[in-house]
């Protein structure tokens, strides 16, 4: 019983969530069902890291001339510090 109102709890307590029908392959499913595996907690690490990487590329993007330019002013001046460091 007490099992069953943690897991109510945790879902009242989890903002946002919505359920989604995906299609994954049978040998995928059974082995995660085997392994104790939760399947949408792996599902939304993955599409965290998938949507961090697709952010940062379209960041990339966005910035790239001045990056660009950034990077041009380092190799014509070098690094202001240059003349600082001791090693």
């Amino acid at each position: 019983m007490a099992n069953a109102a943690a897991r109510a709890e945790r879902r009242k307590s989890a903002p946002g969530k919505r359920a989604v029908n995906v299609s994954v392959r049978a040998d995928l499913v059974d082995e995660a069902k085997a392994l104790g595996t939760n399947m949408s907690a792996v599902l939304e690490r993955a599409l965290e890291a998938e949507h961090r990487q697709r952010r940062a590329e379209r960041w990339r993007e966005a910035n790239r001339e001045a990056i660009d330019e950034a990077n041009a002013e380092l190799e014509r001046n070098g690094l202001w510090s240059d003349g600082l460091r001791l090693f």
